[in-house]
């Protein structure tokens, strides 16, 4: 929304973006948590989920799910515009018919294409500001997209037995730790680039492309010493780091793009 702007937007469409955002976000979760309830309670890292534990009905969670993402697609379409509504329930949509209802069980591609339900977030806080959706709106979407498999990847080796478990296709159990570790590393190297082209589209200023260069070779590098790892358990471990890690990269590239425009804009 800064970057889109050029400068600090209003406080009251940052709120009702970010309040219209999570309500989409939250209603996504939950019809994923109904959908996947059965799994959920085969894996470990699901199992003190509300459906799992019986703390909430089946009935009262699809309901919930419904109400919150049918409020947030008029919250955003009164308090922010049309399009950006538009934007956060068809996120929605994404996620629970193509994602979880589609390919979560049926593909190894799963998180590649269903991740881009995720990137949308970025394409809404800039037609927030500006109405519309430009190049470089889509190559942010694009950075997220290509973030966000090495990003879930690196959890998926780490609870590869989960997954297994509950019969989940994901990249670690079907193609191995070193296959999925590869496809680690072209991932982060695209995000990388992409990285770099958004600084000259969008034309940021010298300290995001300094952020961004120093970010890039970590993610990369972390993805590559993932790949060199021939320890099973060894790798476990480096790749919850990395997955912590990729959390910390995309929290401070987007805090780079912030203050990057406000001190060149003078704030």
């Amino acid at each position: 929304m800064i970057v889109a702007n050029r400068g600090l937007p209003s406080v009251w469409l940052i709120v009702n973006t970010v309040v219209g955002g999570t309500l989409a976000a939250g209603g996504a979760n939950a019809f994923n948590m109904y959908i996947d309830r059965d799994i959920d309670a085969v894996m470990k890292r699901t199992r003190g989920r509300p459906l799992v534990t019986g703390e909430v009905e089946p009935i009262e969670a699809l309901v919930f799910a419904a109400a919150i993402e049918a409020l947030a697609f008029v919250w955003l379409a009164v308090f922010v515009n049309l399009l950006s509504a538009v934007l956060a329930v068809g996120a929605c949509a994404f996620y629970v018919f193509v994602y979880t209802l589609w390919l979560k069980r049926t593909s190894t591609q799963n998180i590649v294409i269903g991740g881009a339900a995720g990137a949308v977030p970025v394409l809404i806080g800039w037609s927030s500001v500006t109405n519309s959706v430009g190049w470089a709106a889509i190559i942010l979407f694009g950075v997220i997209f290509f973030w966000t498999p090495p990003h879930f990847w690196a959890l998926a080796i780490k609870y590869e037995d989960d997954y297994s478990a509950a019969s989940v296709p994901m990249m670690p159990v079907v193609e191995g730790h070193r296959a999925t570790a590869a496809q680690m590393v072209i991932y982060s190297t695209v995000v990388w680039a992409l990285t770099i082209a958004f600084w000259w589209v969008a034309d940021m200023g010298w300290l995001y492309l300094a952020v961004a260069m120093v970010l890039g070779v970590a993610f990369t590098g972390g993805a590559v010493r993932l790949y060199t790892e021939t320890d099973r358990q060894a790798q476990k471990q480096q790749s919850l780091r990395y997955f912590t890690f990729s959390i910390t990269h995309l929290t401070v590239l987007f805090a780079a793009l912030a203050v990057d425009q406000l001190i060149g804009w003078g704030l």
